[in-house]
This record gives structure tokens, sequence and C-alpha cells, in this order.
């Protein structure tokens, strides 16, 4: 039984014994790490996929595109055995190393759901979107106040410091724009407008009160300053090739930033291959004793040692693995004692767009190829719930140049062909959405009954749809959007619903959420098990809610947050 220890020497035991233990080496996970080992402690983290080491594993990273046996594509018989991972946003010859083949890990359907997962030391950190926006503190309070979701056990203001904490260590370009549904933070310089962004910007800004276009906010190094010098990071080249790994360490990850930090401590042990069997719960102390992984290339089981636990695994495995650690105490999962563990889980929706052409600018164009977008900050359902749907969105959005006739040429090929590409052709305009979405109950994942993976663990099912409250918001932006478009110039104006699945936006949330009744959540207001006092979790499946804004910078937020409580809780001999 996953709760019963095994029967090792204490030789053992002492060497595989640590002060503290991360599951996953993420973006959160590589944040406890950098905190556990700051504040002194002795840290092992746990990852199941390879080893990857800052520029030395990045393959693709300064390859071009002639290098690449299939231009950037990949062959036909790959894409028919991997149709769900070929699909996520980044995905290519160029990145392909950084995802996992579907067949590498199943999973099992109820509804469909696309898990787009990197197993990799490192993780999604190596291949995420960037944006670093903050929540405001309408969105902390909205759930509650609209009655589409429980309370936040914290505020804006009491995470307000730690977003400042995490922007100046990760690096975070900017502009402070004073907008109150998407606070100012500690920012490097913005990426720039191009000239179609910047009249677009002003003729916005002079027909809505409410709708503000503005530089994006995104994990890049615009300019490196001297605590980025220290890690080994340099200014952002604007390459835009993020995602193969960068070699000047422009965007924040956790192989480029706080693994190599928190290996310089001289306290962290980082363990790649390790799948996480469960967490090892003692009847006796009532509380975590450590971990049980099994190896990945050997499946030989070990169990390791720690005071406190911080689980970061992405929402969906960490579900996954407290589901997985039963116990006389816990019989269906750790912390489990109101049978909430792995429900209530939500997603972003991204399924709305649209897009049109702008006449003019012919003798402008843009430089470089900036790896980053503009937002534009919800301005729905914020002081009072005014729409026939709750929650709100932000979109993503931008100008760009056409590369003339070339584009639209049958033949892609020949003399003609050269010459199209070397003429300029039409400005373009673009929007898409990020979707708030309900938390429900019936939304959730669990364990397989009859299924396990090729480590004998079950497989986890998922159960997660859309439901009316997203179909009204996305009909809401496709109507907004158009007109917003249509009364500043834009022409030719499309909209488009994708229809894809939940999932694909890899924004999973939920699950073992934060909340202040033990009876209705699964963590109190510092992401701690309010049943089992010393593990943590504070990645995605911690979230009471999912806002519109990205969630990675708010998952750092609440991990260093979480990290100084609970070294602060040891010291006490509380924990």
């Amino acid at each position: 039984m996953a709760g019963d220890t095994l029967n090792i020497n204490n030789k053992a035991i002492a060497q595989n014994t640590y002060d503290a233990i991360v599951i996953g080496s993420g973006i959160s996970g590589g944040w406890a790490a950098k905190e556990l080992c700051e504040k002194g402690l002795k840290t092992l983290v746990l990852e199941r996929g390879r080893n990857v080491v800052h520029n030395k594993d990045y393959p693709t990273a300064l390859m071009n595109p002639w290098d690449f046996k299939h231009r950037g594509e990949m062959p036909k018989e790959f894409v028919d055995k991997n149709p769900l991972i070929t699909q996520a946003a980044g995905f290519g010859e160029d990145t392909a190393h950084f995802f996992i083949k579907d067949n590498d890990h199943p999973y099992v359907q109820e509804k469909p759901f696309e898990w787009i997962r990197g197993y990799q030391v490192g993780g999604k950190s190596l291949i995420w979107g960037r944006a670093c926006p903050r929540w405001s503190k309408y969105e902390f309070t909205a759930p509650a106040r609209y009655g589409y979701g429980i309370e936040w056990p914290i505020s804006y203001d009491e995470i307000a410091p730690w977003y400042s904490h995490v922007e100046t260590f990760s690096g975070i370009c900017g502009n402070k724009d004073g907008l109150e549904a998407m606070p100012d933070g500690e920012y490097l310089p913005p990426f720039g407008f191009n000239c179609v962004e910047k009249d677009l910007q002003q003729k916005i800004k002079s027909k809505y009160k409410d709708r503000f276009m503005i530089q994006g906010r995104w994990a890049q190094l615009t300019e490196a300053k001297d605590v980025h010098l220290k890690q080994g990071r340099a200014k952002c080249q604007s390459r835009d090739m993020c995602m193969r790994g960068c070699p000047f360490g422009g965007y924040f990850s956790s192989v480029s930033s706080t693994l190599p930090w928190a290996q310089a401590t001289g306290n962290l042990t980082v363990r790649p291959f390790s799948v996480v069997h469960s967490i090892i719960y003692d009847d006796k102390k009532q509380k975590a004793s450590g971990v049980r992984i099994i190896d990945t290339n050997t499946k030989q089981e070990t169990e390791y040692f720690a005071k406190i636990i911080f689980v970061n695994a992405s929402a969906l495995n960490s579900n996954l693995i407290l589901l997985h650690s039963t116990s006389t105490r816990f019989p269906n999962g750790l912390g489990n004692d109101n049978g909430l563990l792995g429900k209530y889980i939500c997603f972003q929706n991204y399924r709305g767009s649209v897009g049109g052409t702008i006449d003019g600018y012919e003798d402008k164009y843009f430089y470089g190829r900036k790896p980053a977008e503009l937002m534009m900050a919800n301005y729905r359902n914020l002081h009072k719930n005014d729409m026939d749907f709750v929650g709100g969105y932000m979109a993503f959005m931008g100008a760009f140049r056409n590369r003339g006739a070339a584009g639209e040429m049958p033949e892609q090929i020949g003399a003609a062909y050269k010459d199209a590409m070397s003429e300029a052709g039409g400005w373009g305009m673009y929007m898409y959405m990020q979707g708030e979405t309900i938390p429900k109950e019936t939304n959730q994942v669990s364990l397989s009954t009859d299924k396990k993976d090729q480590w004998g663990i079950p497989l986890l099912v998922t159960k997660v749809g859309y439901d009316d409250n997203d179909e009204k918001l996305l009909k809401d932006f496709l109507t907004q959007s158009s007109e917003m478009l249509d009364n500043v110039g834009v022409k030719n104006i499309t909209q488009h619903d994708n229809h894809w699945s939940p999932g694909r936006d890899i924004h999973e949330m939920g699950g073992c959420r934060m909340g202040k009744d033990p009876k209705t959540s699964l963590l109190n207001n510092h992401n701690q098990l309010h049943n089992c006092k010393n593990v943590f979790v504070t990645d995605g499946a911690c979230m009471t809610s999912t806002a519109n804004q990205s969630p990675s910078i708010l998952y750092m937020a609440l991990t260093a947050r979480a990290t100084n409580f609970a070294v602060d809780e040891l010291k006490k001999n509380n924990l």
C-alpha cells in the first residue's frame, strides 16, 4: 500500500534524507528550489524527465531554417502518431525535443482534452509563452462576489510584494500603464510599438474609455540588470526562437535562472528520470515523511525523506500524485477528506480570434522579430457583473506587414515568387482572446481503475468541457473585437472560432484549490494542505479560479510566498 514504508536500513534512510523535497522542476518547482536553497535548506528536486543543462542541451538554438530536414515541419508519419502534441503552440521540428510524444504518457479522455506536457529538467518553462501580466484585485474577489466560485483566501495586496520579488529576479518587460484591470509591476523597458500599433493604440484610446491596448508584459530581458548578469543571462536578441532554448538566457526559464541559482548555494540536488509514485504519509507522526519514486529507466523504486514537501509537478500531474498518495489515514488521496481532490479543474478559453487589413503605411516597415505581442486588459465585469456571463477576457494582439504577393501565389517556387518576396505587402491586424472559465465540480480528473502506465501507476482520466458561460463570453469577444477594429479603421474583418478542445491552451488549473474553509478547499492561504501541514502545492493545481490573465507569474509569486512561510514554520517546529 502506498502509505506503508519499505523496510530499508537506517544508513540508506540517512543518505536519502533532505530538508525539503520539490516535485517538479518547471516554473514553480524551480522557484521553490531557489527560495528553499537560498534559505539554507538541503533540497532535492525530483524530475520525471531527462536532465537539461542551459546551453549545452539546446540542440537547435543556432540552426538555420535550411538546416532542418523538413524545414521546421514534422513528417506526416509523426503527426499521425502524435495528433495531440503536434497541435500545441510552438511545436515543430525545431522544438520537438522539449515535448513528450503522445504515447510516452497516455491518459484517458472521457471528454476531449488535450494535455500538453514537457518532461525534462525545466519542464514547460522551456516552452512557455512568457506572458506575465498581474492579476488585479478584482480577479481575487470576483468568484465570491458574483457567486460562481469560492472565496480566495488571499488578496491582491497580500500577493503584490511577492509579484515584485519574482518580477525583479526573473526579468519582466512592460510599461507602467496605470490600469486597474492589469496592475503595474517591476518592469524592464517594454518592446516598442510598430507604426500601425502606435496609431491604433491612440485611436482605441480616443474612442473607448475602458479599453486599453498596451505593450505586453513578458519574461524577456529587454535590458539585463545586475541580478540577471549574475545569473549568467544576457539581453534578449529578438530572434523569436525562444522555445528552442535561448543560448543568451534572454527569457526566463528554470534552466537558465532559478535552478543554476539554487545550485550555486551548494544546497541543491536534482534527480532526473524520477517518476513520483506517491507521497508517503506517516500515520503516527500525522504528516508526510517523504516521496516514493520509480526510476524511469531501471524501474527501481526508491524512497526519499524530508521535513517539507512542495508539489509542483504541473497541475494535472500534481493531482495525479496526490490522488495516488493513499494511506490508512487518507484512503482517497493525500489531504482529501472532503472528496474534492481532482475536482474543479479549469482552464482558459482561447477559442476566439479576429483579424483584418489596414490601408496605408506603405512607406513604413518594422524592425526585428520581437518575441512579444501587445495586450488589451479585460474590460468586462470588473466593478459589477453587467453582462449575461461571468468572468472576463483579455486579448493578445498586434499589427504586421505581409511579404507582398508571395504569400498569395499558388506556386511558391521560381523567379516570379522570388520577385514577389522582395516587395512588402499590406498591413494586417489580429486579436485573440484569453478568457476566464468557471470552476465546476463536474470538470474533474481521476485515476483509472483498470489502466496503468509503464511504471504501474494508474492513468489519469480527464473529464473537462466547455459550458454555456464559455460560449457567451466567446460571442461577446468576437462581437466587441470586430466592432472595435472596425471603428479604428481596420477592414475586411473576419471572426474565427477554432473550436479546439480544452487543454490546448496549456493553462490547466485547479483540483487542489486554495480556500478559507477545509470543507470546500484542499489548501489554506499559504498553499499548505489543510490536513497535512508539511505538504505545499504551489503550481496550477492550487488555483481557486482562473481569471483572464496568464497565470505563470502568479504561480511564481505564490511559490515564493509559500516557501517563506514554510521555512518560518519549520524554524518554529510547527511542521
